[in-house]
């Protein structure tokens, strides 16, 4: 600690260079640690779901209807616990940039099916019991400003025309990852006010009497709708989330590419610094050298400056993403989970050390190997 005074000094030697250094470090890791966000939401989604539960849509497309018919010979399946379905609405609140996700769902299934999206059993007897009721997550309810009582109207995108809505209660989970932004109505009061789609529905859930159950009952279940007009393609909730996440891209492998260029980036900006440092304080470092310090004592030197010049603009970045989480999510709900991880936290803080060693690895070794009257004669 007694060169700490010295080292800092060096630092501050040429202060528009280091505000240029670590600012770029700085902004670096804080790309990185957005990512890590995104990349851990979509992480999350796929964590959380059921290990019991399957996926039913059309083999086209999500978008395309199954009938409603196929629930009845689903349950009579080897395997199967338990069905319900759901609708995708696809609607907007008073702006098209209000959006989140809408269901109309089977009511007396869906409780059952999702036990870990809790609804207070009050709020859960008003819903049933009011066709037009409707159960909002906490999260779009806090965004909106939805209580419980409120009338919301929905404009239809799909099905046309604007829809009532009556507020009667709102779900949470303990559960981190959990869905909290969707917005659950009667299939029946959908049933009633659209002019196609009658008698199909958008896909199913099956919950299976055990997991290792899975694959077999996913074979049954497109064997026995194989060749018909509606295929069904069933799949683990954590194989159709997953799938559903790729399509907006290949998260991980962005953030994969992105921490590469990051990192690459970086060992060229502080190397080139470290370069310029020790080429400014040859004669500097020879004096130390001649008074009798040693050449491991320079190369630790040179080596500390490489690390605390990382370390700073690792933690202003990292520093900085925390910041923006506390805040608040900048999102507007888009991503479930809006926190960096501990362990990529702990990533970005090993990318900045290792950059940090490595970029004035170069420099502290030719530094340390200085002659010292080569160094003196030099201008």
């Amino acid at each position: 600690m007694k060169y700490l005074p010295l080292l800092v000094k060096n630092l501050f030697r040429k202060k528009t260079r280091l505000i240029l250094t670590v600012g770029s470090f700085a902004v670096a890791m804080f790309l990185f640690g957005f990512l890590a966000i995104v990349h851990n939401s979509f992480s999350l989604a796929s964590n959380v779901a059921g290990a019991d539960r399957l996926m039913v849509q059309n083999r086209v497309s999500i978008i395309q209807p199954l009938p409603f018919s196929y629930r009845d010979r689903m349950l009579q399946m080897s395997g199967v616990k338990e069905v319900t379905y759901a609708n995708w609405f696809g609607g907007v609140y008073q702006d098209e940039k209000n959006f989140f996700p809408q269901y109309a769902i089977d009511v007396p299934t869906w409780r059952s099916m999702y036990p870990e999206l809790a609804v207070p059993d009050d709020q859960w007897k008003a819903f049933v019991d009011d066709r037009q009721g409707c159960i909002v997550g906490i999260k779009t309810a806090q965004k909106y400003g939805f209580k419980v009582g409120d009338r919301v109207p929905i404009k239809g995108t799909i099905f046309q025309g604007t829809w009532e809505f009556n507020v009667r209660g709102i779900y949470n989970s303990s559960k981190q990852g959990e869905d909290l932004t969707q917005f659950w109505f009667h299939q029946d009061y959908l049933d009633e006010g659209r002019k196609f789609g009658k008698g199909t529905v958008g896909w199913y859930v099956i919950k299976v009497d055990n997991p290792d159950h899975a694959v077999k009952v996913s074979e049954t279940v497109d064997s026995t709708f194989a060749n018909s007009s509606f295929e069904t393609k069933t799949q683990t909730e954590k194989a159709f989330i997953a799938g559903w996440a790729k399509q907006t891209g290949n998260i991980g492998l962005l953030v994969t590419i992105i921490g590469s260029i990051v990192f690459f980036t970086l060992l060229l900006v502080i190397g080139n610094t470290m370069a310029m440092t020790v080429r400014e304080r040859v004669r500097e470092l020879a004096v130390f050298k001649a008074i009798g310090f040693s050449n491991a004592f320079v190369l630790l030197l040179v080596l500390a400056e490489s690390v605390l010049i990382a370390v700073i603009g690792g933690c202003l970045g990292l520093g900085g993403v925390k910041i923006v989480t506390i805040l608040g999510d900048p999102t507007n709900g888009m991503i479930q989970a809006f926190y960096l991880p501990g362990n990529m936290a702990a990533l970005g803080a090993a990318i900045a050390l290792g950059v940090g060693l490595l970029a004035g690895m170069l420099p502290a070794v030719s530094a340390s190997r200085l002659r010292v009257v080569d160094a003196l004669r030099r201008i």
